[in-house]
């Protein structure tokens, strides 16, 4: 499956619909219409004020909403890498602009003030007419004080409160002043924040890198280690705090389809947002790249989610019911049309896929111990093309290479250009990016079993994966 994180740049969403500072409290007379032909109105309101004893008054026109946002996911077999269609998924949200970034937020507020407004005359203007004709007053129970509201253990509101604080905002650029916000959640007391690749690429050659707490605190930091392949990246805090709480990591291989999930991260700059859903499915092959056309793919066996998750979340956590870590969000599915508008960067539509943390904190350990990633390989380039019915090994490898590494694992184990590997230990392997997705869960050293068809027979053989250091 390819999925998309963000390549190209968008304007951001706006947090409220864009309403004129001065538009009037009386609603308008017809329905009116928001850009790119969306109706704002679909019932149109009669003029005027509302007649005496009339209530409630007719609402005010309806505001128009605007549309966008764009979705997709990463993966390597053990040899040549994918390109071309696949695309980064739901993370990297491009910077708001520095001047009038808040406008579409005060727009908002003065729009609910003038429709809060027109109510509360209404309001007024009922009770002068009912008079002394209203009868006895009423009595208000009001409610006791929020604070006051105990969340059990185990509840969204609890989990959340908890999280939140080791959470953070990443903002980076690069030095030609392009970038964008993502997520990050803090990793250990050290100060190492754990993240997407794609969020923090533009700032790896001397950018700028920065993460935010929900209490508004601001730390600059730098990359520790990147790893393109498994779109994995730590960066650390400089002059981190002292009363850093690292998030619990959870067991990724213990994860049910079914089992509850709660995503936090900045979708659409949106800081601390929290949403929630179910483990949709698991060992989801997902290959995705950042849509330049000059990037090469990331690959994932993912956890697939329903929870919302949208441009801006990525690199942020996935948790259980427990509020355990038990992915980073990193890509979304987007819509064939591109989204609600037909265009553009799309939204969730409950398709989304998180790096399981089992792998995640695997490379982690080796990206803070070295600073470079290590990956595991069968040494034979595959095809990532669909429909074949299995890894097709190709012909020839990358930049005319040899399909099948002389003496590498598989040459080892006896496999040849043409062969079709259909299983990788209990896993059916329908593709070049399932298998590379596969591969990479383990580590370099380990004996995997894999099944293949040579001439229409089936063949099974131990091999013992290799390794690469350093994305190539």
């Amino acid at each position: 499956m390819s999925t998309e994180n963000e390549g190209t740049e968008h304007p951001p969403a706006p947090s409220a619909p864009p309403v004129p500072v001065d538009t009037p409290a009386a609603p308008a007379p017809a329905a009116q219409h928001g850009p790119a032909g969306d109706p704002a109105g679909q019932q149109p309101h009669p003029a005027g004020p509302a007649p005496a004893g009339d209530w409630p008054p007719p609402p005010p026109a309806v505001p128009a909403y605007a549309s966008g946002g764009a979705g997709h996911t990463p993966g390597d077999g053990g040899g040549s890498w994918g390109g071309g269609q696949n695309h980064w998924g739901a993370g990297y949200q491009p910077p708001q602009p520095k001047q009038g970034g808040r406008r579409g937020l005060l727009a908002g507020v003065v729009a609910a003030a003038l429709i809060a407004g027109a109510v509360g005359g209404g309001i007024g203007y009922w009770a002068a007419e009912r008079g002394d004709d209203a009868g006895t007053g009423s009595t208000t129970v009001s409610a006791s004080n929020p604070a006051d509201l105990k969340r059990d253990p185990g509840t969204v509101a609890a989990i959340a409160a908890k999280a939140l604080p080791s959470t953070v905002t990443i903002e980076a650029e690069g030095n030609s002043g392009e970038g964008g916000t993502g997520t990050g959640f803090v990793y250990d007391k050290e100060g190492h924040i754990l993240t997407n690749n794609h969020v923090v690429a533009e700032a790896v050659d001397g950018g700028k890198l920065s993460a935010t707490f929900s209490n508004g605190k601001k730390y600059d930091a730098e990359v520790i280690g990147h790893a393109q392949g498994y779109d994995v990246a730590v960066i650390k805090l400089k002059n981190a705090p002292d009363n850093l709480r690292p998030l619990t990591l959870g067991n990724s291989d213990k994860v049910a389809v079914g089992d509850s999930t709660i995503a936090i991260g900045a979708p659409f700059g949106l800081s601390n947002t929290v949403t929630t859903g179910i483990v949709s499915a698991k060992d989801r092959p997902v290959a995705s790249s950042d849509g330049s056309g000059n990037s090469k793919a990331s690959y994932m066996s993912a956890l697939q989610t329903d929870a919302s998750i949208n441009p801006g979340n990525s690199g942020g956590p996935l948790l259980d019911g427990n509020g355990n870590v038990i992915g980073i969000n990193s890509a979304i599915q987007s819509a064939p049309s591109g989204g609600l508008g037909g265009s553009g960067q799309s939204g969730s539509i409950g398709l989304g896929f998180a790096i399981p943390i089992n792998q995640a904190k695997m490379v982690a350990e080796q990206l803070i111990k070295t600073g470079e990633p290590l990956y595991p390989v069968i040494g034979a380039s595959v095809s990532l093309e669909e429909g074949t019915g299995g890894a097709k090994i190709t012909e020839q490898g990358a930049s005319g290479a040899a399909a099948v590494t002389p003496n590498g694992p598989a040459a080892k184990a006896g496999l040849k250009p043409g062969d079709v590997i259909t299983k990788l230990d209990d896993t059916v392997i329908d593709s070049g990016p399932t298998l590379i997705g596969q591969i990479w869960t383990h580590k370099p050293g380990d004996t995997v079993k894999l099944t293949y068809t040579r001439d229409g027979k089936d063949h099974t053989v131990d091999v013992t994966l290799g390794e690469r250091k350093g994305d190539s």
